[in-house]
């Protein structure tokens, strides 16, 4: 399940995308436009400067801005930073210790396949693509 915070740093994205090219975007503009609450959006914006996915500059003139184009950026890219792996199943997460059961197990290749789908759904969707 996508977690509120995985929701909300894909819509500062956006919003971020919507205004790219009006320069740095103040974080209040952003949390009154989009209904946040800006003490949380503090938390999800550091973590998105973390990531290299957006620039921030403090004082008069501040905000935030995209460090890549628009079209540049996946929603997959976006959700994994914020949320970690989106593997179904903890066998599946990448650098997981082998399943001492994956010989056997009947179930396996249905998970392989439905994070395949998902992976392959959101890696394809850009920002843009929502825009």
């Amino acid at each position: 399940m996508i977690s509120t915070k995985g929701r909300y740093a894909l819509r500062v994205m956006i919003e971020l995308a919507e205004h790219n090219g009006e320069g740095y975007i103040p974080l209040k503009d952003i949390a009154a436009r989009q209904e946040i609450s800006k003490k949380y959006l503090e938390i999800i914006v550091k973590e998105l400067v973390k990531g290299k996915m957006i620039a921030g500059q403090g004082g008069r003139g501040g905000g935030y801005v995209l460090c890549r184009k628009p079209e540049d950026y996946t929603v997959g890219e976006i959700l994994e930073w914020m949320e970690g792996s989106l593997a179904t199943v903890s066998c599946l997460v990448q650098g997981a210790p082998p399943c001492p059961r994956a010989e056997h197990c009947k179930t396996l290749s249905l998970w392989q396949e439905y994070d395949k789908m998902v992976h392959d759904f959101f890696y394809q969707k850009k920002l843009t693509d929502i825009l």
